[in-house]
């Protein structure tokens, strides 16, 4: 199997990030057999296309919910590398975790409630 698991839309809460904020992620090295996509249909003439990210950012994004790290966007490209027999692609990973936690951190803070120590 290439990828985790194959989903047909975004279970996780929109992000709201514009293309210009993606490419302030940096890219990070995924691994293929963890990505779920979103997506279950592909178009193979993208696939076969040379310049696919010719208008696109070059790098495929992902994004972290829940613990598990969903292809958003960069399907084709996922694809491309499976088939050139890699297990491993550059992506943008937004982390909504992180994003998560401190923001629950930051409205404890503001309520003046103690910080809890993950370690106890």
């Amino acid at each position: 199997m290439i990828f985790k698991a194959v989903l047909d839309g975004r279970p996780y809460p929109p992000h709201g990030l514009t293309q210009r904020e993606w490419s302030q992620v940096a890219p990070q090295l995924v691994r293929l057999d963890e990505l779920i996509t979103t997506k279950r249909v592909l178009a193979l003439d993208v696939v076969l296309d040379d310049d696919s990210t010719f208008y696109g950012d070059l790098f495929p994004h992902v994004v972290r919910w829940r613990g598990e790290l969903y292809l958003e966007d960069g399907l084709h490209r996922a694809l491309r590398a499976a088939l050139q027999q890699r297990s491993t692609l550059h992506a943008r990973v937004l982390d909504l975790d992180a994003e998560q936690a401190a923001s629950t951190a930051e409205e404890s803070a503001a309520h003046g409630e103690p910080e809890r120590d993950s370690a106890s």
